[in-house]
């Protein structure tokens, strides 16, 4: 499971970051990830030549800002990316119906337990545990943190890579998901295996993110 999400990242990484003249992918969907013989996840539904074409983002996996704005950006992509990481985590549908009706957004409950101490719980319930518990909740910290609805609170591809590879801490996200423009403030842990064991504290203020190395 890690590895796929590893291999689109690195996917992503090579059209935002690789490319003398960098690209955004902008159809980021569960659908659009293919697994060649190699067993390796590659990215499909992408035309290089085209980067006028218009816009057939799936509304389940569409950034905030480009739904009220129209705007794309390689946060928009980050965004995307990690509802499909989620999806592959958690075993569910980025909108989940529910008894009466209703519907579950896959974000906000992963989102929940991760405030409770408890976003181990969100692991797709088929793997019956045979995953290991540090890399999982490293993967779902990161889902939330890329998934979050103020863009300039989102990570770069790179700092997905180095933290899902453990170069870097894991953040502490805060507790709730604020949608205001001004960025968060996120504190970073000093160990993936310290977060979601326990409750935690949380810092919703600050100007900027906290800083990680490129």
């Amino acid at each position: 499971m890690g590895f796929v999400v590893e291999d689109l990242a690195s996917e992503l990484l090579y059209l935002h970051e690789i490319l003398q003249q960098p690209l955004l992918h902008k159809n980021i969907k569960l659908s659009n990830v293919m697994v060649d013989s190699d067993f390796r996840a590659k990215l499909g539904d992408f035309k290089f030549g085209n980067r006028k074409e218009p816009q057939m983002i799936t509304k389940s996996y569409m950034a905030p800002e480009y739904i009220n704005t129209g705007q794309l950006s390689k946060k928009s992509d980050v965004f995307s990316f990690e509802i499909v990481a989620l999806e592959i985590s958690c075993g569910k549908k980025p909108i989940n119906p529910k008894f009466g009706g209703s519907q579950v957004n896959m974000v906000e409950w992963v989102w929940e337990l991760y405030v409770k101490g408890r976003v181990i719980e969100a692991a797709d319930p088929k793997l019956r545990g045979d995953f290991d518990e540090k890399q999982m909740e490293c993967l779902l910290i990161v889902g939330l943190w890329c998934a979050h609805p103020n863009y300039n609170s989102r990570p770069s591809i790179q700092q997905v890579i180095q933290t899902l590879n453990f170069e870097v801490a894991v953040p502490i996200l805060p507790s709730k998901m604020r949608t205001n423009s001004s960025p968060l403030t996120i504190s970073i842990s000093g160990s993936c295996s310290s977060i979601g064991s326990e409750g935690r504290q949380v810092d919703d203020s600050g100007p900027i993110i906290s800083p990680i190395a490129h």
